[in-house]
């Protein structure tokens, strides 16, 4: 047999993952081969850094793995400990691009969390982040961005003439809640923290078979707080949630006040049982707020993705969930590199539909 020209570099900030989708292609294909491109992130003490490339890529279909939100990563900076910031893991990615020097036929960018997400409209005078990495990207020489639950997915628009799939991991995560919990499906509601994510929220209660809720955030706009205007009142509308199971469902969970505010008013509304889901538990201002709230039951349980870095010290308690997502990323590098459809990974909500029926 042939060796294939499928290659995988995965950054630094990405090596157990990309290890998984290693596994898990080498599984798919019924190979020994090995995809894994060898590289080397290098620092230096005063911040700059280089990408070394120690195996060959020439004429490889190179998929690139980066976890731009890993912050465990870190370097001696003057003396001082630094971790590496998203605008770093970015520059790696144009870094590693840059080591290809042009040998690779083809590069793909995998990048779950998607750089700048959150900046990725203007309201006024301000940065477009995300669009402008993505033509930076384009610029690169990259032919497909492929992501997942992208924080608005119309950014694509900045980059009309290059691939974007931007895929959502709504029926793997139901698939792991059936599995551990098939009673919650029972008199359930589905709900949305704020407007933006209610589409969201509206697929997982199409999907369930439920009614979906969602809580208006109200902001002072008068003031910002850490470059937001703070909350002042969530107001809920929808159906009543008294002695409901509740999924709480979003994007990302950054410093997690939003979520632990909506399930504390879903609590004095008579909630039965709230589950929090996000595709992304970031987790910006530490997790022991989320183990205070646990205790007191305010929520019964968090199911994540492993998209994005998870300190191991989280994935031991015993409310934290993790749903594994590298053997759909495998899935979608294999399909890819073979030029078949991806349509199967977009749309499929029967089986998931047909397996909560078949545990109710």
């Amino acid at each position: 047999m042939s060796k294939s020209n499928l290659g995988i570099l995965v950054l630094d900030n990405f090596k157990d993952f990309g290890q998984k989708v290693q596994e898990h292609l080498a599984k798919i294909r019924n190979t020994n081969e090995n995809y894994l491109v060898s590289s080397e992130g290098v620092r230096f003490s005063n911040g700059e850094g280089k990408y070394l490339i120690t195996s060959s890529v020439r004429e490889k279909n190179l998929f690139i793995l980066s976890d731009i939100g890993n912050y465990e990563l870190s370097y001696d900076y003057h003396g001082q400990k630094h971790i590496l910031s998203p605008d770093e893991h970015f520059q790696d990615i144009i870094r590693v691009i840059s080591a290809t020097c042009g040998h690779a036929s083809k590069i793909s960018v995998v990048t779950p969390l998607l750089y700048e997400s959150r900046q990725d409209r203007r309201k006024s005078r301000e940065s477009l982040d995300c669009a402008v990495a993505l033509q930076e990207l384009e610029r690169m020489g990259v032919t497909n961005i492929i992501t997942f639950d992208a924080h608005n997915p119309n950014v694509c628009n900045a980059i009309p003439n290059l691939s974007f799939d931007n895929f959502y991991p709504t029926n793997t995560i139901l698939e792991k809640i059936v599995d551990d919990n098939p009673d919650i499906f029972d008199n359930m509601l589905v709900i949305s923290p704020d407007i933006s994510a209610m589409e969201r929220a509206r697929y997982y209660a199409e999907i369930i078979g439920c009614d979906v809720g969602v809580f208006y955030k109200r902001r002072d706009l008068s003031k910002v707080v850490n470059g937001k205007n703070p909350i002042v009142a969530h107001v809920y509308m929808g159906t009543d949630v008294k002695d409901k199971n509740v999924f709480v469902v979003d994007d990302m969970i950054a410093s997690g006040g939003s979520v632990l505010e909506v399930s504390e008013e879903l609590r004095k509304r008579g909630a039965k049982k709230i589950y929090l889901i996000a595709t992304f538990a970031l987790f910006t201002e530490g997790i022991e707020k989320f183990k205070t709230a646990y205790e007191t039951g305010l929520f019964n349980g968090l199911y994540t993705t492993n998209l994005s870095y998870i300190p191991k010290e989280y994935t031991s308690l015993e409310w934290f969930n993790v749903v594994d997502l590298s053997e759909m990323v495998a899935i979608i590098i294999d399909k890819l590199d073979k030029r078949e459809s991806l349509s199967s990974l977009f749309n499929g909500r029967k089986e998931i539909m047909d397996k909560i029926k078949k545990k109710r």
